[in-house]
């Protein structure tokens, strides 16, 4: 520009990036036709509408467009998540105004461009609780067994700032749950605010059982041979380590080639041969000095056709205490419209509630990732819903490469269609287990405040990982609103 005015350069740029944009925003309404369809034809205001046109945008590679956007002063779309087409058409009435140009569009009144954040607030308020006053993310907490039984402990980790209690159906039993929700009631009242109980129902989780067979060693390495073994089965020849599976018919699933992956991936390798029940693994990578199996771990098998059902009969019975305690149900491997289908079926079968039981979609396999816009649509129908990123699982599934990439596509896509996300797995862990946080774990945990509600897992520090993580999102917040900077004065300097 001279003089501040535009050069005739600048004047031919203004103009190609309104021909851009507006050919943009119409192939955009194209191509969200699709996903309109695919969604069950929502209403313009509606955020699956949103969500659709998010789709269709992201279908592009706007780079370029970006980056010319951002030397006039324009939105560069990075941040346009839960306002879509108001934000294209904002751009497009400036670009005419900077041309001196009429526009057939309007500019979108501060309550139109701003819908799609207060309709997700509104969502989160409607399945977590109300915020605090100093931070928007809420915080869970699973409860330990113990919990039945300690009702200070609860109350001690509700004054120190816990929103939600979780419940974890995998342990204990109907007797123990009912008690640490009724410790959580107690807790809410005595503390003068809503606190949401987030009951987990198992689902099929393959485990490993007991040992069956123990190799001198000691210790599993790289090379080494697992074999997993329907329990009763006669041992397979050799003397490698055998351990039992929790659910036998996955041993006759797996074929050679597959992936096994041992507790969230500390351990990692291919099955090299089948027999009647049992498989034999071959160990490719390995924590530094080796591991030894133990029962009670998890297994994912993220090559292999499981054809497992999420809703176990375990679930089933669960559901009657879930119904009785909890404000919110949380969903295991549930990775298709139709798996939501089967948890409806089977909640209409119990007594009705007086508040809609609220639902979380744990995100755990590549299938669920697939189908997020579609489980959205179908489990928003209903009830409040949510989404848990549960990064362990889910990273064992995908890949620990991808994870880090998968969960801000996750969080874009939730935020398009104001769905409020829970940010899960080993936040904090070494503080909930030890006391002391690593460096890491501490940027990972700012870093969650762009979720709606972070989960830290059981421990004996765990009211300490609460104190901080309070006040770490109360800190986030002066900085962050979802992927916006907010920016508040800067004081080390």
């Amino acid at each position: 520009m001279d003089d501040g005015q535009p050069t005739s350069r600048d004047s031919l740029e203004l103009a190609g990036l309104l021909a851009e944009m507006a050919a943009l925003r119409a192939t955009l309404l194209e191509g969200a036709a699709p996903f309109l369809a695919r969604l069950g034809q929502p209403t313009a205001e509606s955020p699956l509408a949103n969500l659709a046109h998010y789709l269709a945008l992201r279908h592009h590679d706007l780079r370029p467009l970006q980056r010319r956007l951002m030397r006039f002063g324009l939105s560069s779309l990075g941040r346009l998540e839960s306002r879509v087409l108001p934000t294209l058409d904002a751009v497009l009435v400036a670009l005419a105004g900077m041309q001196g140009a009429p526009s057939s569009l309007l500019l979108p009144t501060e309550g139109q461009f701003f819908a799609g954040e207060q309709a997700l607030a509104v969502a989160t308020e409607g399945l977590f609780g109300p915020a605090h006053t100093h931070r928007r993310c809420r915080i869970m907490v699973t409860l330990p067994s113990e919990a039945a039984a300690d009702a200070d402990m609860v109350l001690e980790l509700a004054r120190l700032g816990m929103d939600c209690a979780r419940i974890n159906c995998a342990h204990d039993d109907a007797t123990a749950w009912h008690s640490m929700a009724a410790h959580v009631r107690a807790a809410s009242l005595d503390v003068g605010r809503p606190i949401r109980i987030l009951m987990d129902i198992a689902g099929p989780k393959i485990r490993t059982g007991d040992l069956v067979a123990t190799p001198e060693k000691g210790k599993l390495r790289a090379g080494d041979s697992l074999w997993l073994t329907v329990e009763g089965a006669p041992l397979p020849p050799g003397d490698g380590y055998a351990i039992a599976v929790s659910l036998p018919e996955i041993v006759n699933r797996v074929a050679v080639g597959d992936r096994v992956l041992y507790d969230d991936g500390k351990l990692e390798g291919l099955v090299e041969a089948v027999r009647e029940g049992a498989a034999l693994v071959r160990v490719g990578r390995v924590k530094e000095g080796g591991l030894k199996p133990k029962p009670e771990k998890g297994l994912n098998l993220p090559d292999t056709a499981l054809g497992l059902s999420p809703l176990t009969a375990k679930d089933e019975r669960d559901l009657a205490a879930v119904i009785e305690c909890a404000d919110m149900i949380g969903y295991s491997f549930v990775s298709r419209p139709e798996d939501i289908d089967l948890l409806e079926a089977a909640l209409a079968q119990l007594p009705a509630r007086a508040t809609p039981l609220g639902l979380v979609a744990k995100i755990e396999r590549p299938d669920a990732v697939r189908n997020l816009p579609d489980l959205i649509a179908r489990a928003g129908r209903d009830r409040p819903f949510g989404v848990m990123i549960a990064r362990g699982d889910l990273a064992a599934e995908i890949g620990f490469e991808r994870l880090a990439e998968m969960q801000e596509e996750i969080l874009w896509i939730c935020e398009a269609a104001a769905v409020p996300v829970i940010w899960a797995t080993q936040v904090l862990e070494d503080l909930v287990k030890s006391g002391v946080p690593s460096r890491g774990e501490m940027t990972d945990a700012a870093m969650a405040a762009r979720a709606e509600c972070v989960m830290l897992n059981k421990g004996p520090a765990v009211g300490a990982a609460v104190s901080l993580l309070d006040r770490l999102l109360g800190s986030m917040d002066g900085h962050l609103l979802k992927k916006t900077p907010v920016l508040r004065p800067l004081k080390s300097w």
